[in-house]
C-alpha cells in the first residue's frame, strides 16, 4: 500500500469514526470546557454593558481572570487577544510587533509555565500548545478576529478538568467568540498607522429570524518591518469569520467558520554581542543583492563572486539578504450541538476539522550552480525552504447532569492528526526575488523529511457538591490522557533524498497516565469574601515540531536515548482570597508548583542551527523545577466612568539539580537553586481608564523584572517598563451611521527598547562572549489611528 493510499484510508477511517460519534452523542459524554469553568461577572457581549476593565473569577474553585472585548481598546484594533493578557497578574506576553501577530515573536508566561505548557481552546475546541512551528494547533490570531472575541478566560495556576488540552502543566486559556447579534447590523473600520501599516474589517450581521442568525466577517492587514531592512519587508494577512447559529427550546445549534491566510516577513533573533556591535534595528541587506553576495562569497568560495567581508562591527556571520518570510494557510471548522435532554440533564456535542499549509523561506549562503557543470553563472546563494502540514479532525462531547446537591460532568475528547516538517534546499538561485510565496517546482535537495501520526484520546469525570445554599462548593474528579507520536522519516519531494547524517528519525513515543486528579474547594465566608483552594496532578504529551519534539534527532541518537525519555509532569496547588462587592474587585491568590521530568535539548550546534541532527542535538529530562508564588489583582470603579486596575506577582521558579550538560563531553553546571530562565521574579501593571461622554481613554503600563536566558543565570537582561495608550471618542448615531467612532493608539508610548521574546530553543548552560542569538528586538514606539462606524 502507498503512502497516499494509508493517509486515505486513514482519513476515511477518520470520517466514520466522526459521522458515528455525531449520531451516537447523546449517549457519549466528553470535555465542555466553557460550560463547567464560565464566569459569573461576564456580561453579554452583545448588550453593550462590557465596560468593565476585567473581573475576577467569583465562585471558582481556581484563581481565574475574564478578558472581555472592552480590555482591547487600549491596543490598536487587530491586536492579538493572547498579547492583549499581559495586563493580568502573572503574565508576561511578548510580541516584537505593535499587534502581536508575528508568529515567531509572540510567546506568554505564565506562573512560569511558558507558552506550550499551556492549554488552549476556542469555543472548547483545542487550538493545540502554541507553539511556533505548530504540530498540532493554531494561535488565536489565525483563528479569531479579534472583533469577534466574546471573551477570554484564563486559569492562570490550574485549567481545571473538562479543558481539552495535553499541553497544560500550567493554566489555560479559553477563548468564546461572540455571539451573531439579535439586531441586522454592519460594522466597519479602518485603521492606518506606523510602519505602513493598514487594516481594514468588515462584519455583517443577519439579526435573528425565527430562532436563525449568523455574521459573516473578514480583515485585510499589512505592515512593514520596523527595522533597518527597506526592501521585501512587508507582512499581510487575510482572514475571514463566519458563524452560524440556530436557538430553540432545548437546543442550540453552532458552525463556525475560519479562513486565515498570513504571509509575515520576519526579523533577526539577536545575540548581546549583536546588540552592542549593531543596535536594535539590525535587518537584512535586500535590496543590496550585489553587496549580500559579496559577503555569502567569503563563506562559499567556489563561485566567481568576489568574497567583500562584512565592514566591522559587522561580522560575515550577521549578514543575511532578509531574515526570510513566513507562511501559514489554515483553514478551521466545528459543528457544534447543545441539547437539554430532562431538567438538569444536558449534553454538548462538537466536531472540528483543521488543516494547516505551512512554510519559512530564506536565503541562506550555499552553492548555486543552476544544475549545470559550467561555473560562471554559480552564485554563493541557496534557498532554505522549510515546510509544515497539519491535517487533524476531532470529536468533544460531554454530559451534565444535575441532580440534588450533584453536578456530575463527564467528558471525552478524541483527535486524529497527521503533520509534517521538511527541511528543502534550492541550488538554482539566479537573483533575488520575493520569498513571500510558496515556492513551486522541484527542490534540489532535502535536509530532513519527518511525518508525524498523532492519537489523543483524554476522558474525565467530576462531580461538584453545593452546600449550605451554595455558600460552600466541593469540586473532585479526574482525567485519563493517551496521546500516541508515531514519527516517520519519509524521503519527500526533492530530486536527492535526504542523506541519513541529516535525516529525523523513525520512532514512537506514548505519553499516558489514567489518573490525574483534582479537587476544589469554594467558600462563601460572607457577603463579597470568598476563599479557595485546589490542588491538580497533570501530564503533557511529547512534544512534535522540528526544533522543540525529541523526535526530532539523528536516529543514532533516537536509539540510545527513546526508549529513556519520561513525559513531563506538574503538581500544583493554590488558593486565595477574593472581595467582590460594589465597585471593588479584589483577587489574591498564593501557589506552589513542582514540574517533574523536564526535557531539555542538549545543543552542541550554533544557535542558528538548532534544527540540524547532524550537530549531535539530543533531548534528555534534566530534573525539576520548584515555583512558589503570589499574585494579586484590584479593580476600583471609582465613579461610574473612572476604573483603575493594579495587579502585582511575585514567581521564585527554581531548578532543584545542578545540569549535567552533556555534548561532546559531560560538564557538571551549577544551575541548582538558579532561577528559570524567561522567568521575571516580580511583575506589575496598571490600567487607568475612563470613559464619560462618548470621551474614552486609557493608560497601561507594564513593569518585568529581570529575565535570565542562561541556566546558570550568567547572563540576563534587566528590568523593563513599558506603557501603551488609548484614546477615542464616540460622535453617536446620526442618518444611517451608527456609533461613529475615531480612535489614536500609541504602543510603547515612551520608546522604550528592550529585549522581547526569547527563542526557547537555544537556551544554554552559560554565555560569557553574549553570542547566543535568543531575543527579537521590541519595536518602537507606534502609532495608529482608527475610523470605525455601524450601520
Amino acid at each position: 500500500m502507498t503512502e497516499f493510499s494509508r493517509r486515505r484510508l486513514r482519513h476515511a477511517h477518520a470520517y466514520a469514526f466522526l459521522m458515528a460519534s455525531a449520531a451516537l452523542v447523546s449517549l457519549a459524554p466528553a470535555a465542555h470546557a466553557q460550560t463547567a469553568d464560565s464566569t459569573s461577572a461576564v456580561a453579554d457581549a452583545d448588550s453593550g454593558s462590557d465596560a468593565t476593565i476585567v473581573v475576577v473569577g467569583s465562585g471558582q474553585t481556581r484563581s481565574v481572570s475574564t478578558l472581555l472585548p472592552s480590555n482591547l481598546d487600549t491596543l490598536p484594533p487587530g491586536t492579538s487577544v493572547q498579547k492583549a493578557l499581559n495586563f493580568l497578574p502573572g503574565v508576561m506576553a511578548q510580541s516584537i510587533d505593535a499587534l502581536g501577530v508575528n508568529e515567531q515573536s509572540l510567546s506568554l508566561q505564565v506562573r512560569g509555565f511558558n507558552t506550550t505548557h499551556l492549554g488552549y481552546t476556542l469555543d472548547g475546541m483545542p487550538l493545540g500548545d502554541g507553539a511556533y512551528n505548530n504540530y498540532n494547533g493554531l494561535t488565536i490570531s489565525r483563528a479569531l478576529i479579534s472583533e469577534n472575541l466574546g471573551r477570554a478566560d484564563l486559569a492562570t495556576g490550574i485549567a481545571g478538568l473538562a479543558i481539552p488540552s495535553t499541553s497544560n502543566l500550567g493554566g489555560a486559556l479559553t477563548y468564546v467568540s461572540r455571539d451573531p447579534s439579535k439586531d441586522a447590523a454592519l460594522a466597519v473600520s479602518q485603521t492606518v498607522g506606523s510602519e505602513s501599516s493598514l487594516r481594514t474589517f468588515v462584519r455583517l450581521d443577519t439579526g435573528e429570524h425565527g430562532g436563525f442568525s449568523a455574521y459573516v466577517s473578514g480583515q485585510y492587514v499589512e505592515q512593514d518591518l520596523f527595522v533597518n531592512q527597506p526592501a521585501y519587508n512587508k507582512s499581510t494577512g487575510k482572514q475571514f469569520n463566519a458563524k452560524v447559529q440556530y436557538k430553540a427550546d432545548g437546543i442550540k445549534i453552532t458552525a463556525f467558520a475560519d479562513v486565515s491566510r498570513t504571509n509575515q516577513a520576519d526579523d533577526a533573533y539577536l545575540s548581546k554581542d549583536m546588540l552592542n556591535r549593531l543596535g536594535w534595528d539590525w535587518g537584512g541587506y535586500a535590496p543590496n543583492w550585489q553587496r549580500y553576495l559579496g559577503v555569502a562569497a567569503c563563506t562559499v568560495t567556489t563561485t566567481p563572486t568576489k568574497c567583500a567581508a562584512a565592514p566591522a562591527p559587522q561580522k560575515n556571520a550577521d549578514v543575511t539578504f532578509t531574515n526570510g518570510q513566513i507562511l501559514r494557510n489554515d483553514n478551521l471548522f466545528y459543528l457544534s450541538g447543545d441539547f437539554e435532554l430532562a431538567k438538569g440533564l444536558s449534553v454538548h456535542t462538537q466536531v472540528y476539522h483543521h488543516n494547516d499549509k505551512g512554510a519559512g523561506n530564506n536565503f541562506i549562503a550555499g552553492l548555486s550552480n543552476q544544475g549545470t557543470s559550467s561555473t560562471a553563472d554559480d552564485v554563493p546563494v541557496q534557498i532554505r525552504d522549510t515546510r509544515y502540514t497539519i491535517d487533524r479532525t476531532g470529536v468533544l462531547a460531554s454530559l451534565n447532569w444535575q441532580i440534588g446537591f450533584n453536578e456530575l460532568q463527564a467528558g471525552l475528547w478524541v483527535e486524529d492528526n497527521t503533520s509534517s516538517a521538511a527541511r528543502y534546499i534550492w541550488t538554482n538561485v539566479t537573483g533575488p526575488f520575493s520569498l513571500a510565496q510558496y515556492l513551486k517546482g522541484q527542490p534540489n535537495t532535502a535536509q530532513w523529511v519527518q511525518e508525524t501520526h498523532w492519537k489523543t484520546q483524554q476522558f474525565f469525570v467530576q462531580d461538584t457538591v453545593r452546600l449550605f445554599d451554595d455558600a460552600l462548593s466541593v469540586d473532585f474528579g479526574f482525567k485519563s490522557t493517551y496521546s500516541k507520536s508515531d514519527a516517520r522519516a519519509i524521503r519527500g519531494v526533492a530530486a536527492s533524498a535526504p542523506p541519513a547524517s541529516s535525516q529525523f528519525a523513525s520512532g514512537v513515543l506514548v505519553a499516558k497516565d489514567n489518573f490525574l486528579p483534582e479537587v476544589g474547594v469554594h467558600w462563601n465566608v460572607a457577603p463579597g469574601h470568598e476563599l479557595f483552594a485546589s490542588y491538580a496532578e497533570n501530564m503533557a504529551m511529547f512534544q512534535g515540531g522540528f526544533k522543540l519534539g525529541p523526535q526530532s534527532v539523528s536516529q543514532a541518537v533516537w536509539d540510545a536515548q527513546g526508549k529513556y525519555l519520561k513525559p513531563e509532569t506538574s503538581k500544583s496547588v493554590e488558593g486565595g482570597y477574593r472581595y467582590v462587592s460594589g465597585p471593588l474587585q479584589v483577587a489574591l491568590s498564593g501557589y506552589y508548583v513542582k514540574f517533574d521530568n523536564r526535557l531539555l535539548q542538549y545543543n552542541p550546534c550554533p544557535t542558528n542551527q538548532q534544527q540540524n541532527p547532524g550537530c549531535g542535538n539530543s533531548f534528555h529530562n534534566a530534573g525539576s523545577v520548584t515555583s512558589k508564588g503570589a499574585e494579586l489583582g484590584v479593580l476600583w470603579k471609582a465613579a461610574p466612568w473612572l476604573s483603575w486596575y493594579n495587579s502585582a506577582s511575585y514567581n521564585k521558579s527554581t531548578y532543584d539539580e545542578n545540569l549535567n550538560w552533556c555534548t561532546t563531553s559531560c560538564v557538571v553546571k551549577l544551575t541548582a537553586g538558579k532561577q528559570q530562565v524567561d522567568t521575571p521574579k516580580t511583575m506589575l501593571a496598571s490600567v487607568l481608564t475612563v470613559n464619560k461622554s462618548g470621551f474614552s481613554a486609557s493608560l497601561q503600563g507594564k513593569y518585568t523584572g529581570r529575565r535570565y536566558y542562561t541556566y546558570t543565570n550568567d547572563q540576563s537582561f534587566g528590568p523593563v517598563t513599558t506603557f501603551d495608550f488609548g484614546l477615542s471618542y464616540d460622535y453617536g448615531s446620526f442618518a444611517y451611521v451608527q456609533d461613529l467612532k475615531l480612535s489614536l493608539n500609541v504602543t510603547n508610548l515612551t520608546n522604550k527598547r528592550y529585549a522581547s521574546n526569547f527563542d526557547s530553543s537555544v537556551f544554554a548552560p552559560d554565555d560569557a562572549a553574549g553570542t547566543v542569538l535568543v531575543f527579537h528586538a521590541s519595536a518602537p514606539r507606534q502609532a495608529f489611528v482608527t475610523l470605525s462606524a455601524g450601520f
